[in-house]
């Protein structure tokens, strides 16, 4: 399997708009975060995991040809902004991308992008065709890859961590759950958010993500969704555990199955 970090940043991404921190101005590769997203490639099959508005150039960086599915984590702009740019793998592969995401991320999709629901003789030509599909906590199953969503809390929403055999990608929550976490047992590899270092009310802090990190004693664990209040990456990991360390866009980790 090939986990590819997309974009690790957070929301507004990195460089912000308007900031002048030594984060924004770095001109390490590793400082320059776009909206978190990641893609999983399984011999033949590849889906991504969310689609935010920076999914347009991430794919074309990445080089991808060919997308199987979207997994969506939940509603937030900065995890769905980018599902119109969907458009020229349906247009190739002849079919409607098939999206999975709760219900309530769902209606989020169906308002902002109202016009790929139209009834098909009002549908205006090009538009995209999404095929939704609920999650909930049963397995999916693409072209044989076993995907397992896990529920957590993210603030007020409900947000959905995905396990993979021994790789779990878990970003945008708050509360995870004794449940939630049985469920990550076993894992060897852990993609997870790290906000900042101090708390937040609706994302962990880096001293959250590393207590479960150790907690699930995994063999490997990157940082993911940071914020520009981390500092540059140079900075902090060499402050980190060893088997730990930020995430970057662009990442590949490879791991055998």
């Amino acid at each position: 399997m090939k986990v590819t970090i997309l974009g690790s940043g957070t929301s507004l991404g990195i460089p912000i708009i308007t900031c002048n921190c030594e984060v924004c101005k770095s001109s390490d590769p590793k400082d320059m975060r776009l909206r978190t997203s990641a893609l999983i490639e399984i011999d033949d099959t590849c889906i991504c995991i969310d689609a935010g508005p920076d999914f347009r150039y991430q794919i074309l960086r990445s080089g991808v040809k060919k997308l199987d599915a979207i997994l969506i984590t939940h509603e937030h702009k900065d995890h769905i902004g980018g599902l119109d740019d969907a458009r020229p793998f349906i247009f190739v592969q002849q079919k409607p991308m098939t999206i999975y995401a709760s219900k309530e991320a769902q209606e989020e999709i169906k308002r902002e992008y109202s016009y790929a629901f139209a009834n098909e003789d009002e549908r205006y030509p090009g538009t995209p065709v999404f095929d939704l599909i609920d999650i909930d906590e049963k397995p999916i199953n693409i072209n044989n890859m076993l995907i397992e969503p896990i529920k957590l809390k993210h603030f007020t929403l409900t947000s959905y961590a995905f396990r993979i055999g021994k790789f779990a990608y878990v970003t945008d929550f708050n509360e995870m759950s004794e449940e939630a976490f049985n469920k990550l047992q076993g894992i060897e590899y852990l993609v997870i958010e790290a906000l900042r270092k101090e708390k937040h009310h609706s994302h962990i802090c880096l001293s959250e993500a590393i207590d479960i990190a150790q907690r699930l004693n995994v063999k490997k664990a990157w940082f993911t969704h940071i914020g520009h209040e981390m500092g540059k990456a140079a900075d902090v990991n060499p402050t980190l555990p060893p088997n730990m360390m930020l995430a970057y866009d662009g990442l590949e980790i490879e791991i055998e199955m």
